[in-house]
């Protein structure tokens, strides 16, 4: 894997090493777990008890309000996947601009929600905590809407520069502000930002605006109206690009060049020496590169210079040009003394229309993985990163979904969208989820059937299975019998299905009813997963019939079940006494081919070994329990012979 070429932070653990201990650690999808172990550096074993620290790497995803952008952009990647792949992706351009303006809209709620927090907020960690995260939210909806420029949109020349124009304004807003502020002042001519404000409008390219607010002050000085009249047709005038129009771009750059040399003309003839303010505002329509750098305060970051810059000296710029002005603007505006910041090093990355540059650049600087991960995919379904794959086995664009969606994974609700995030990763999501979902704490029923619909949705039988065991035991450790044979059958777990219908039957014993009657009587096919699940759902049904007063259909469902040998030896008593009532009835129910059958099986368990650990009182029981059924099997057996004699006769 290719190595980070800048150091790696470091993170100072308190505590940790204070007693020159060697230190353990284990990664884990959003924590790294650190620990002092009990070896010291040299020497023999420590004998104190060591610490344990949990270092966490993504805090976002513990905020509320950012677990809103989680959701909301989970909703867009799906409906992304579903672009069919068949279409030619010129032809989904449209939809492609469309989907990375969603992204950008669930940013800036997300940004919004954060400010009005951070205003709120009484507490001074809390406001800090929210300005931080929504600097974080401007720099990656900024760095997002370039990407939508320059890459996905891709707009030819002419266009570019309107599209750039529209990124500047939209992340330097303080212009309305002020805007707002001196026009609705008692006298906006005289206020202390009215020129600031006319000439972060001109350089921002709204012309009509700042003729709108340079007349406020023409109105005031009529001896110099002419000078202002002629900066207003100056401005009037300036040529703006039409992608919608008629006119071509060479039209267009014949025009802008006549209205460039006519404020020149103006300049040289000193038109607008009596003002000094209308003289910056010429100089700035020529694109005068020391005014332009003069006005670095309302210009504040060096793209807006660049786009600025271009506005007034080169509008049709082509694409594959722009790297050149943009690295030429950033020396330019930064100085020589000043380093550039990693967001100018991505922005001009992008500028420079590498990619994969911008995306290891975020992945370094940003705080987790769901800026580079959404917007690979996105570049990635445009069809921009074919070339790039990584040499140990997965893409680039799988690559930083898997690690997202493991992210999300350690959250204890968020881990529900990183299941559609895994499906469609087709190299490695599939392995991917089946480690992470073992990982889910089953902390509820309710959770735990989640987890299960997840995995039988994709035919993860070993994850089922393990689901389902957990279930079980757990609800048969708190004597919750009936949920936990519904889990031991959904496993398919044999064995822990006989064991359950044991204590199913050890509980009738100790009771003289069955519990969980809807799920005894209705256990269908699946009772025969063991022999004992199918003895206990037979003979829950003999009890039903019984209760039914079905006593023919219930007397020959007991005797099948002692003489298939189905019911274990130790409750062929208790089925014999449940035989009881049936031989007591006024209508004989045996026959007398199943009275004799009835006759064996008792005979059989007298003769069978006797419990050893069986009292005396417990053996004088068994015995009168057994000299009652051969009283009444006999008086049935003289019943049934002479009811079938008669019948023969």
């Amino acid at each position: 894997m290719e190595e980070v070429d800048v150091e790696p932070s470091t993170t100072l653990i308190p505590g940790a090493g204070f007693h020159q201990k060697h230190l353990g650690f284990e990664w884990g999808p959003g924590d790294l777990l650190v620990y002092e172990t009990n070896y010291k550096l040299q020497g023999p074993r420590s004998a104190s008890s060591p610490s344990v620290h949990v270092v966490r790497r993504d805090e976002d995803i513990c905020s509320p309000i950012l677990r809103k952008l989680f959701n909301e952009s989970h909703l867009i990647f799906v409906g992304l996947q579903k672009i069919k792949e068949d279409v030619p992706s010129k032809n989904k351009k449209s939809q492609f601009v469309s989907i990375s303006k969603n992204y950008r809209s669930v940013i800036r709620a997300c940004m919004e929600e954060l400010q009005q927090n951070a205003v709120s907020t009484q507490e001074g960690s809390l406001a800090s905590q929210y300005g931080d995260q929504v600097s974080i939210l401007l720099a990656i909806e900024l760095i997002w809407n370039l990407c939508e420029v320059l890459f996905i949109d891709a707009a030819p020349a002419g266009s570019l520069l309107l599209h750039l124009l529209d990124w500047v304004r939209l992340h330097k807003s303080d212009v309305d502000t002020r805007a707002r502020e001196v026009l609705q002042s008692d006298s906006p001519a005289q206020h202390q930002s009215y020129w600031d404000v006319v000439i972060s409008l001109v350089l921002q390219g709204r012309t009509d605006e700042a003729r709108q607010v340079l007349s406020k002050q023409a109105s005031l000085r009529a001896e110099s109206s002419s000078v202002f009249k002629r900066m207003d047709v100056l401005l009037q005038n300036m040529p703006i690009f039409n992608p919608a129009g008629t006119q071509t771009l060479t039209e267009f750059d014949v025009k802008w060049r006549h209205w460039h040399e006519e404020c020149d003309r103006c300049l040289q003839d000193n038109t607008f020496a009596s003002n000094r303010h209308l003289e910056t505002i010429c100089k700035i329509l020529v694109g005068d590169e020391d005014t332009l750098l003069e006005q670095r305060e309302l210009l504040s970051t060096w793209y807006h210079f660049l786009v600025t810059r271009l506005l007034f000296t080169h509008p049709t710029i082509k694409p594959p040009d722009l790297h050149y002005y943009a690295q030429s603007s950033m020396n330019m505006f930064l100085g020589p003394r000043a380093s550039p910041e990693p967001l100018d090093i991505i922005l001009l990355s992008a500028f420079e229309f590498d990619l994969h540059q911008v995306i290891k650049d975020c992945s370094i600087a940003l705080n987790n993985w769901w800026f580079v991960a959404h917007l690979t995919d996105l570049l990635d379904h445009c069809k921009l990163l074919q070339s790039h794959n990584l040499h140990f086995g997965s893409n680039l664009r799988e690559f930083l979904v898997l690690e997202y969606a493991s992210g999300l994974f350690t959250h204890h609700s968020l881990w529900q969208l990183a299941v559609d995030y895994f499906d469609h990763c087709p190299e490695f999501g599939r392995v991917y989820l089946e480690l992470q979902i073992e990982r889910v704490p089953l902390d509820t029923e309710r959770k735990a059937i989640k987890v299960l619909r997840i995995c039988e949705d994709r035919q993860m039988s070993e994850q089922v299975r393990s689901i389902c065991k957990i279930m079980a035991k757990r609800a048969l450790r708190n004597n919750r019998l009936g949920s936990a044979l519904s889990w031991s059958i959904r496993a398919k777990d044999a064995a822990f299905a006989t064991l359950i219908s044991e204590r199913f039957l050890q509980d009738y014993s100790n009771k003289g009813f069955f519990t969980d009657l809807d799920l005894l009587d209705n256990l269908g096919p699946a009772m025969l997963l063991s022999d004992r699940l199918t003895f206990l759902g037979k003979y829950r049904e003999f009890h039903r019939l019984y209760g039914e007063k079905r006593f023919s259909e219930a007397a020959r469902l007991l005797l099948s079940l002692m003489t298939a040998k189905i019911a274990p030896r130790s409750l062929w008593m208790t089925l014999l006494t449940d035989a009881l009532p049936l031989l007591e009835q006024k209508e004989v129910i045996f026959s007398v081919d199943q009275t004799y059958e009835l006759m064996s099986c008792l005979e059989e368990l007298n003769l069978g070994t006797k419990d050893s650990n069986q009292t005396d009182q417990d053996e004088d029981i068994e015995s009168t329990k057994t000299e009652l059924l051969r009283l009444a099997l006999a008086r049935n057996l003289a019943m049934a012979i002479v009811k079938e004699g008669t019948i023969e006769t």
